[in-house]
């Protein structure tokens, strides 16, 4: 199985230097659809909800400290299949564009972050898992209403 490094290399090979937030909601939401697409998870990697939304804490000991990343020293686009890739890609094809605060701010009215954060005040620290059956069920129920 793939790990959070190649798919943070993976989106990094193909859109360039970004946010170190905006490369943490590109990989969860890429983990969120593959779920609901591909009925698997692209990596066991857990993801927490942070005061500023979902993080991949494997990535974050990596970046921490850097506003910004451009490429990913860990990590292996190639181990991605072309199933992986395609879904990545649709999921960059979408919120690619999209700046790091407007992900942030998307997150933050979806259930699965707001769910694993409950009983936390805003900003203060949470380290509870966004489960991958939370994002399963809640993005399985948005794209049958699409």
């Amino acid at each position: 199985m793939t790990t959070v490094h190649d798919v943070a290399a993976y989106i990094l090979q193909k859109l360039g230097k970004m946010t170190t937030m905006k490369l943490q909601k590109l990989v969860y939401y890429s983990q969120a659809w593959s779920l609901v697409w591909d009925e698997k998870p692209l990596f066991k990697n857990r993801i927490e909800a942070w005061a500023n939304g979902p993080v991949a804490p494997d990535l974050y000991n990596i970046h921490r400290g850097k506003f910004t990343v451009a490429a990913w020293p860990k990590g292996d686009p190639k181990k991605l299949g072309q199933t992986e890739k395609e879904t990545i890609d649709a999921v960059l094809n979408f919120y690619g564009v999209k700046s790091s605060q407007w992900l942030s701010d998307l997150t933050h009215g979806e259930a699965p972050w707001r769910d694993a954060r409950d009983g936390f005040a805003p900003g203060q620290f949470c380290d509870a898992e966004i489960t991958p059956a939370a994002m399963a069920e809640y993005y399985g129920g948005l794209s049958k209403t699409e």
